[in-house]
C-alpha cells in the first residue's frame, strides 16, 4: 500500500487530499498514469504533469524516480517565493 498526498488545486480537483491504494507502478510516471485512469477528476488533475512537482518519501523527485519501497507519493504545484 502506498499514500498518495494532494496538495492545492490538486486536492480541489481531486476532490481529496489523501488516498492509500495498492499499486504496482515501478515510477512515479507509471503511477500517474494509473491515477489518470481511474476517473475524470484525475484526469484533469494530471493533465499537465509539467505543470507539478512530485515528493516520494518528503524527498523531491522527479517523475521517473522509482517506487520500489516507498510509502507516500506526494503531489503539488511548484512553489513560488515572494
Amino acid at each position: 500500500m502506498i499514500d498518495i498526498l494532494y496538495f492545492a488545486w490538486l486536492r480541489e480537483r481531486i476532490g481529496h487530499g489523501r488516498e492509500r491504494l495498492e499499486t504496482t507502478a515501478p515510477t512515479v510516471a507509471a503511477l500517474v498514469e494509473e491515477l489518470r485512469a481511474r476517473d475524470e477528476r484525475h484526469a484533469l488533475a494530471f493533465a499537465d504533469i509539467a505543470a507539478l512537482r512530485v515528493a516520494v518519501d518528503q524527498e523531491l523527485t522527479d517523475f521517473d524516480a522509482p517506487l520500489k519501497g516507498a510509502r507516500e507519493v506526494a503531489f503539488f504545484p511548484p512553489m513560488t517565493g515572494g
